[in-house]
């Protein structure tokens, strides 16, 4: 355990192990977290992550720093992370310290230059949200609001807006989605559970398509349990061949 205390000097195992506890530690602080603080950086998130980046960097970099005290400071913080959390989610004051109302750029095709300037937003960077909008002018927008979390939600007026099957009173079909159930010939368990289908079943549905599972480079399969195959060129052609009649002379 000399890797963990701070030393005149580490060898290169020491060094390794440093590392990879550190690799591990990040990630069950990240688990403990949640998923919105990686998926989007607010304010709080993103002072948590620079925070805690800097704390373990050290121990990684100068042999002389220990790694308890790094590791309890974070403990700490994320602590206070989820305390902040919390306590945001029941104190709205805090909650609108920690994340501010959305902020009306856009309204029936006007800028609102005041509330432009307020965000700090560059008349270029609004231009080139639009355009990731597929918006070509900004008469046509209804609504754009400086969300958060630092994007920009944007909103066409109702006469811009594409034709859905309901405006043209249309039934559309269900909506189902397809989800891959075998990777480089890996089944997705969960998932065929989640379906309440078994093993047995998606081997019979790839033998259908006159594949082995070991041979699939991916599978999908959608809400109402449709199976589609992709194999390799190589298996594909290996298959055709296996399928054709023999030659009678």
């Amino acid at each position: 355990m000399n890797f963990f205390k701070g030393q005149p000097s580490l060898d290169l195992m020491d060094w390794i192990l440093r590392a990879g506890i550190s690799f591990i530690f990040l990630l069950l602080l990240a688990k403990m977290m949640g998923q919105r603080s990686i998926s989007q950086l607010r304010l709080l998130d993103f002072i948590i992550a620079l925070t805690l980046g800097n704390i373990i960097a050290h121990p990684l970099s100068d042999e002389q720093l220990g790694m308890s005290g790094a590791i309890i400071t974070s403990v700490v913080l994320v602590a206070l992370y989820i305390a902040a959390t919390w306590l945001g989610l029941k104190w709205p004051p805090f909650k609108r310290f920690l994340e501010p109302l959305p902020v009306t750029l856009i309204q029936n095709g006007h800028i609102d230059f005041h509330n432009l300037s307020k965000a700090r937003i560059s008349m270029h960077y609004l231009f080139s949200e639009l355009r990731k909008e597929k918006v070509d002018d900004i008469a046509k927008v209804a609504l754009a609001i400086w969300e958060p979390g630092g994007i920009i939600s944007v909103f066409l007026n109702t006469t811009y807006q594409p034709l859905t099957p309901a405006d043209m009173n249309k039934q559309p079909a269900a909506f189902s989605l397809t989800q891959p159930v075998v990777i480089d010939g890996k089944i997705e368990y969960p998932l065929l559970r989640q379906l309440g289908k078994d093993t047995e079943w998606l081997i019979n549905q790839l033998a259908a398509e006159h594949a082995k599972l070991s041979e699939v480079i991916l599978a999908t399969i959608d809400n109402s349990c449709n199976v589609k195959v992709v194999l390799s060129r190589r298996t594909n052609e290996r298959i055709e061949k296996r399928l054709q009649p023999p030659n009678v002379d």
